[in-house]
Parts: C-alpha cells; structure tokens; sequence
C-alpha cells in the first residue's frame, strides 16, 4: 500500500474537444471535429493567428499546437480551422472539475483542462487506483462527452509523468519501481522542467534519455545547470514532495498583455493601452484585497524584438489611474520609436491593501477618493457588465477599455454566421 496515491487528469485536445461535442450536442453538427483534421486557432486579421488544439489526424500532418496558422495551413491545406470559444471552455472547465470532486475532497486546478487528485483516502471506496481511474474516465466521457487521460502515482510528477503515455482515453501508472521500464527510455525533452535551452545543454554533456539524467553526477549537473540540474535530477529519478493544493496559491505578482490589432506607432494610443491593462490588473488587485510596490512594463516591436522596463513605486498601490501613469512613464523611457504590436503591464511585490500610505507636503492627490472610485466602478462592472461604465477616452476607440487576457471576441462564437 502507497503512503499517497495521486491522480494527474488531462483532457486530450481540450479546446478542440469540447468545440466538437458542443457542435454535435448543441448545434447538431454531424462532424466530428476530432474525426479529421482541424484546430482551434486565433484570428490572424487580429494577429493572434497560431493553433491552439489540433485534432490527432492535423498531428499527423505535423501540425503542433503553437504554430502559426500559415504555417498550419502550408503543412494541411485542408485544414479546418474553428474559432476559440473561451466562454465554452471555461464551461466545460468548470462541469470537468465538479466531476473530479465527487471523488476527492482535495483537488488541485493545474490549469484550464488539467488537474491532480489526491486519492489517497478515497480510493479503496472504488476498488482500487486503476479501477477508480476508469470509473471516473468513463464518468467523464459519459456526462461530458470528451475523452481524457489519467496518470496514476505516489506523486504529483510521476502522475502527470504517466498521463503524458500514450493517448488518448487512457489510464497509465507509473511507482517507483516502474520508472526504469517506462520511464528511462524516454527522451529527456519528455521530463517535466526540461525544455529545449536545457535540453541542449545536456545534450552537450552526453545526456540525452531520461535514463541518462537519472544516472549522472549531481555535481556536474549542479556545475553546468546550478540549481535547476538538482530539480531535473530529482524528476529524473522520481523525487517529488509537493502536495496537492485545494487552495489556489496566493498571487505573487498580477499582470496581463495584449497583441494589438495593429502597428501601434504613437504614445498616446500605448498609453490608451497601458490604460486599458491598467484597468484589467487594477480590478484584479482589488478583487484580491492587495497591492504591488512594483510596476513594470513589456513591449514587443513589430519585428519581434522584446525588451521590459520596471520600478519600484514610492508608495504600494491598486489604484487603476495610478498604475496607468506609471506604467506611460516606464513606456515612455523604454520606447525606441519603433511600431509596436504587443504590450504589456505587470505589477508585483504584493502587499495586504491595508498597509497604510506615506503622506507628502506637496501632492494633493486625494487618493482616498480614487480608491473609492474604483471600488465603485468595480462593483457596478460586475453587477451590470464590464461594459456598464467606461472611460471617455475610450469612447469610438478600436482599443478595448479592458484590454489583455481574453478578449471579448473569443469568449462567444457566432455559430448562425459561421453556418451552424
């Protein structure tokens, strides 16, 4: 008997998935999104043109989630491309996760589509760990329509490890004393933490299996990876003490980003950007009770060059317009002219809200008042819509007010048009 038993549980081609059985449940649809080869993907007129989900028979075309959709449609011509439907998501997301909770009090959200379960005092109820695992896949697919993948352990890196097996529909352990057998062999690009800047350098240290990383001296893996040589030799053989976490994990930091719709050239529509991610972050802090004493901003040009630029405030702060100048200021010190297609806003170094605010002889700034302004604005957002109260400045102007994250237009899809 295991001292924990955990579940790692991954929807196969999530978003492409659940389009599919919302189209055939909902829209009568008598294809199969999953039967032929298609993908979510974004709308490159908006310049978010990459694929999101891809159907197993577009993988066999190559095509890989991240690509850019020309680059999608070079390798499948006839490849069928679906909008995203964030709205539809977060739907299945959540019908997803109340199905996980009917087996385990302790439930950990990894993301929109993934999540661990630790089953350890719940899974004799069932009959066992396998058992369990496909009562609840079935369960899944029968209430939900979409197929996933379970990984079954003693820890949160080896279930996640095993349901990365082969897919989809699948249940696949993986203890300890499996890890040579179906572990070892793998590549070492397979392993959790392991992307292609280490890859490389373990390539040039002669490591190029998992098998190999669990066999080699720490101390070289230290010397030529520092710290993060250690975490991979620890994954390598299996090591993992993180727990399942029920409760989200307080934000260290809040931000969010945009790729706008076109070349931005002049500061004052960057600022109405920066204003617009202000908002989105402002609320966020606020939703949460917190503040940040530092604010920075990203800008990607045109070319895809990137750089960010940051500061620590004089005094933390959530306050939407006090954010918004400082990040214009930052923006403006790191602008080197050049037409811009992404930004950015991030705020960290958070703090409790109520930490008390350092007066000063000469600003005259009431900021008692804004914070009651925006806790106002707030509240009437999400009672009415987070378009019932909006900013002069952006009256008929093609910058959304809340800008970053999830834009609008991918939360809902307009089947009438698209002949559904």
């Amino acid at each position: 008997m295991f001292d924990k038993i955990v579940f790692h549980i991954d929807v196969n081609s999530a978003f492409l998935s659940w389009e599919a059985v919302h189209r055939i449940e909902h829209r009568k649809s008598t294809r199969d999104l999953r039967e032929f080869p298609s993908a979510v993907g974004g709308d490159i007129s908006k310049r978010h043109g990459i694929i999101l989900a891809k159907s197993i028979s577009a993988k066999r075309f190559g095509i890989k989630t991240g690509d850019s959709i020309p680059e999608a449609l070079q390798k499948c011509p006839k490849l069928y491309l679906a909008p995203p439907n964030y709205g539809l998501y977060e739907r299945c997301s959540r019908a997803f996760m109340e199905i996980l909770r009917e087996y385990s009090a302790c439930v950990e959200q990894y993301s929109i589509d993934e999540a661990y379960v630790d089953m350890t005092e719940t899974v004799e109820l069932w009959g066992g760990a396998v058992e369990t695992a496909e009562r609840m896949r079935k369960q899944i697919y029968r209430e939900l329509g979409f197929t996933v993948n379970i990984g079954i352990s003693e820890n949160k890196l080896l279930a996640k490890m095993a349901s990365d097996f082969e897919k989809p529909n699948k249940v696949h352990t993986l203890f300890r004393e499996e890890i040579p057998q179906k572990m070892w062999g793998l590549p070492v690009t397979d392993l959790f933490f392991v992307g292609r800047a280490t890859a490389k350098k373990l390539r040039n240290l002669g490591i190029r299996t998992i098998g190999e990383l669990a066999k080699g001296d720490p101390e070289i893996l230290r010397a030529h990876l520092k710290k993060h040589g250690e975490v991979i030799w620890a994954f390598a053989n299996g090591m993992d003490v993180s727990a399942v976490e029920s409760e989200p994990i307080p934000n260290k930091g809040y931000g969010n980003s945009t790729t706008v719709a076109f070349d931005v050239t002049d500061a004052s529509t960057a600022r109405l950007v920066l204003l617009g991610l202000a908002e989105t972050v402002g609320s966020r802090m606020r939703r949460d009770k917190m503040k940040a004493e530092v604010v920075s901003v990203g800008i990607k040009y045109d070319d895809f060059t990137q750089l960010s630029h940051q500061r620590v405030l004089e005094e933390p702060t959530n306050i939407t317009m006090e954010l918004a100048q400082r990040a214009g200021q930052l923006f403006e010190e790191a602008w080197n002219g050049k037409p811009i297609r992404h930004l950015g806003v991030h705020a960290g170094r958070v703090v409790d809200q109520d930490v008390s605010r350092q007066l000063k002889l000469f600003d005259d700034t009431d900021y008692e008042k804004l914070e009651k302004m925006d806790r106002t604005v707030d509240q009437i957002r999400r009672r009415f819509g987070i378009d019932s109260v909006k900013r002069a400045s952006f009256v008929q102007s093609p910058i959304d007010h809340l800008s970053g994250g999830i834009s609008r237009e991918k939360r809902s899809v307009d089947y009438e048009r698209l002949g559904m």
